[in-house]
């Protein structure tokens, strides 16, 4: 199967908690990282009062099912710090989301794919160009369709 991983940190050194979550990545098993984007900034969604964010999108080959896949990010995810909070939009050391599980649509309590908000989000959607230009949704929808619409929003390459 192949994935996309949407990644995303605005504390404790942003741009290495992203490089080790990549490192990381490739330390799962049954999974192999074929591309990352470059890093890329961007403006928090939520509140305005916390540092901009660090993102990237990697994509991953997986026996792994969806779940065991999210298991495995959210155990990187913790070992780097991560604090799940009531404050949804706030600052976070990592952020790893599966965006795209090959042409799967999982919709259930832990887990929404494609992810929910992926198609207004300019830090997803550039990385994911970047990697994966020709990339079609599991609905029929084509990437570069859905940036013609999107704002990048002051989103700039920090490193490639």
């Amino acid at each position: 199967m192949l994935s996309y991983i949407g990644i995303g940190s605005n504390q404790a050194q942003p741009i290495e908690q992203a490089k080790q979550a990549i490192a990381a990545l490739n330390n799962i098993k049954n999974t192999t990282v074929l591309a990352c984007s470059s890093l890329y900034c961007s403006k928090p969604m939520g509140p305005q009062d916390q540092p901009d964010y660090v993102n990237a999108v990697a994509k991953l080959k997986t026996s792994l099912s969806a779940i065991e896949l999210l298991n495995e990010l959210q155990n990187i995810e913790q070992a780097q710090g991560r604090v799940r909070k009531e404050n949804r939009w706030g600052p976070r050391t990592l952020d790893l989301d599966i965006i795209l599980y090959s042409d799967k649509v999982i919709n259930n309590e832990r887990l929404t794919i494609p992810h929910y908000g992926m198609k207004e989000r300019e830090f997803v959607l550039y990385p994911l160009h970047e990697i994966s230009p020709q990339l079609q949704l599991p609905d029929g929808t084509l990437l570069t369709e859905i940036l013609k619409d999107c704002d990048k929003k002051g989103l700039t390459v920090i490193t490639s």
